[in-house]
């Protein structure tokens, strides 16, 4: 069945047409809540609250551009609400944040940088995949956290700070510990 067919069917109500949809899309929607959770737990929380999200506003899917791009607003709107309720947002004033840059001097494999982004505070992880992994700007992450554009690069440069520390200090270790 095609996935225009699926869609009007889930709009009906269409159980089997809902479970389709989630069967087609729930992995790769996964990998976004993975992203703006602190564990695979939660990650499967926000999945799951995302999905009742979007079966419950299909109606307003217009056909008009990507539908899994809709649905993936969904969820990361879904992640933020969710820390948006848990979270106290720090409000700093900062002028000009540093730019931090990471050397990396051999390969660091994707599921251990994705590790060490999920281990971010939440603060810092939300702004750092909205800025870097997702391409929004300080205002949007502003807006969409209710924190000021200060804050959002702040955060960001802290995030960068603290991740690129624990790049150099793994190469460090794994440096010294060959040439033992």
């Amino acid at each position: 069945m095609r996935l225009e067919n699926l869609i009007e069917d889930c709009k009906k109500g269409d159980a089997r047409a809902q479970e389709s949809i989630y069967r087609l899309f729930s992995g790769k929607l996964f990998g976004v809540c993975l992203k703006y959770s602190d564990n695979y737990e939660n990650a499967q929380d926000t999945l799951q609250d995302g999905f009742i999200t979007i079966f419950d506003k299909i109606k307003q899917f217009k056909s008009e551009g990507s539908f899994e791009g809709w649905m993936r607003r969904i969820m990361v709107n879904t992640a933020l609400l969710k820390y948006r309720k848990q979270t106290v947002f720090d409000i700093i004033n900062e002028e000009e944040i540093e730019e931090i840059q990471v050397e990396i001097t051999e390969e660091v494999s994707l599921d251990y940088l994705l590790s060490l982004i999920q281990e971010l505070p939440d603060r810092y992880r939300l702004v750092f995949n909205l800025y870097v992994l997702d391409g929004y700007n300080h205002n949007e992450i502003a807006t969409m956290l209710s924190i000021s554009n200060g804050t959002s690069k702040s955060n960001l440069a802290r995030a960068r700070k603290i991740l690129k520390d624990k790049i150099e200090a793994r190469q460090y270790v794994d440096v010294h510990s060959v040439e033992r």
